[in-house]
């Protein structure tokens, strides 16, 4: 039954992400001032940062269960917040590389003085430092514990510096700062039929590839 589900789940992620693909690229879209067919960047730039969130939120759950659990279960629990937020920074990267490609040809410049875009430096910036406290600890028991500790810490903070921050201050990116979400204005039935699916699809392939990760870690031991 678990292994049932298991296929069933990453087979729709791999059709959605599939079809999302292709559909992102050949579906029509809204025609509109300065963005034009830019707009279908949102199918592939928008996905990269809700995995990238989903995934961070993962490797969280994972770090709170290595503090609440004692010896072998701890550090098993500490490895997979790893790896997921090894797979988070990926997302992250490929959102911030599509985003500069995006601002490039709408807003004239790969990097403005964007408080959601210096947000998400910040939050990268944030996680690598996770990465570095882990290679500067090396006993495996007191590494989980400040790695976890710190993990928490800096999931809240990227919540701040790239969900809190850009509202409360003047955003060139929908849905902050006043400035419109797209959903309000040009998210039409159409484009919707085809972002929900890459998000959801983008998600579940994050969450796969995690999976296997785990697997080859313990496999290599």
């Amino acid at each position: 039954m678990k292994n049932g589900f298991s296929i069933a789940w990453k087979t729709a992620a791999a059709a959605l992400v599939s079809y999302s693909l292709v559909a992102g690229l050949m579906s029509p879209v809204p025609r509109l001032f300065i963005l034009n067919e830019t707009i279908r960047n949102l199918y592939f730039h928008v996905p990269m940062w809700f995995t990238m969130v989903a995934l961070m939120g993962v490797s969280l759950g994972y770090s709170i269960g290595s503090l609440r659990k004692p010896g072998i279960s701890a550090l098993e629990s500490d490895r997979k917040a790893r790896l997921a937020a090894e797979v988070a920074l990926v997302f992250a990267f490929l959102g911030l590389f599509t985003g500069m490609i995006w601002a490039r040809f709408t807003w004239g410049a790969y990097w403005t003085n964007d408080p959601k875009l210096n947000g998400t430096a910040v939050a990268i910036l944030i996680y690598l430092a996770y990465f570095v406290l882990r290679s500067s600890v090396e006993d495996p028991e007191k590494k989980a514990r400040l790695a976890s500790t710190y993990n928490v810490f800096a999931f809240v903070l990227m919540i701040v510096f790239i969900g809190v921050l850009p509202r409360l201050t003047d955003s060139l990116h929908p849905g902050n700062g006043g400035n419109p979400a797209f959903g309000s204005y040009d998210l039409d039935n159409g484009m919707r039929a085809v972002f929900y699916p890459a998000v959801f699809g983008w998600i579940g392939l994050g969450v796969w590839i995690v999976e296997l990760r785990d697997r080859l870690a313990r496999l290599s031991k």
